[in-house]
């Protein structure tokens, strides 16, 4: 059989599927804050949740937790078979020290879990329609005075504080981009900061300090912030799974990205504040120090924008970083 046959032959298996049963979804590293947002959303649209992870629970509702190792192949793989999506959220949280050791932690939990995707994706008969890989909106340059779209620029110097983080980043794009998956759509997620009341999200960290009377701005506070609110997020996601058209990288940001000093200034105001003791540099290195994690995530420049989302249609519905932190604090309780 010919593979123009063959390819045919699958998409008709799969396409016959996809009518007799509700359309899977796959997140892989999908027990997280962001992973945790998307079950639900697509649970309530009636979709059929597989999580893929290190320690599944019980099932809950429509939702199935499958155990995986995020290196090798496994029965797990038998569940991308005719999937509507597969979401690749695996990876190690940033947040700690960049010393050798969580190097290479945080580089091996991002690039195994992608590569062993690619290989499981590349064995099925009926193959996931899309594939979405996370990636970063840090991958740009530290940028002060101009936006960064999908072409903006990438790299830093290797004595920079953004160094390792965008290594990592552009291993990880580099692997997701060398899988060979035949007849699968493929995705780069660029993600900036997701608002959310969950509690691995940075919402109500600020949201502490503004109350606390710390909520000034950190170090110069001229650094730009990209956000995006956790509902415009998973609608882009969802519009990025039903857009046939759509493959690349994306930069996944609201509009408008804004200083610290104003983002600061912002949850002192929501939350009644007038003021907010500032945090200098110096300050700055002696907490990252006792907390276990890298100056670099507050002091780093990130200006990005979604100009492949905006361009295509994607109508943001929290465009402003005010009317986000509004909504998100009228869910929040004391």
């Amino acid at each position: 059989m010919d593979w123009t046959r063959n390819d045919e032959r699958q998409l008709r298996l799969r396409d016959d599927s996809m009518k007799t049963n509700r359309p899977k979804i796959i997140l892989a590293g999908g027990s997280g804050f962001i992973g945790q947002i998307l079950a639900r959303c697509f649970n309530e649209r009636n979709f059929e949740v597989i999580v893929l992870t290190r320690s599944p629970k019980a099932n809950r509702c429509a939702i199935r937790e499958i155990e995986w190792d995020g290196k090798t192949l496994g029965a797990w793989t038998a569940e991308l078979e005719n999937a509507r999506a597969v979401v690749n959220l695996a990876g190690r949280s940033v947040n700690c020290r960049y010393h050798a050791r969580n190097r290479r932690v945080l580089m091996e939990s991002r690039l195994e879990p992608t590569r062993v995707l690619g290989d499981a994706i590349a064995r099925c008969e009926c193959p996931p329609r899309v594939w979405l890989n996370a990636s970063t909106a840090t991958i740009y340059k530290h940028s002060l005075d101009r936006t960064m779209d999908e072409a903006g620029e990438i790299g830093a110097t290797p004595a920079a504080k953004d160094a390792f983080s965008i290594e990592l980043a552009v291993a990880w794009e580099k692997m997701f981009n060398e899988t060979r998956t035949r007849g699968t759509r493929k995705i780069l997620l660029r993600t900036a900061m997701v608002l959310g009341p969950g509690k691995n999200s940075v919402f109500p960290a600020l949201r502490r300090l503004a109350r606390l009377g710390l909520g000034g701005k950190m170090a110069s506070g001229r650094q730009f912030v990209s956000w995006i609110h956790e509902e415009d997020f998973r609608r882009a996601i969802q519009w990025l799974i039903e857009r046939e058209d759509f493959s690349g990288a994306v930069n996944v940001a609201a509009p408008n990205p804004i200083p610290n000093r104003e983002v600061m200034r912002i949850f002192r105001r929501v939350c009644g504040l007038p003021f907010g003791l500032p945090a200098p540099l110096w300050l700055l290195e002696i907490g990252a120090f006792f907390l276990r994690t890298e100056t670099e995530l507050i002091i780093k420049s990130r200006r990005v924008v979604p100009r492949r989302l905006e361009a295509a249609g994607f109508m943001f519905r929290f465009r402003e970083m005010e009317d986000a932190v509004r909504e998100i604090e009228s869910r929040m309780g004391e």
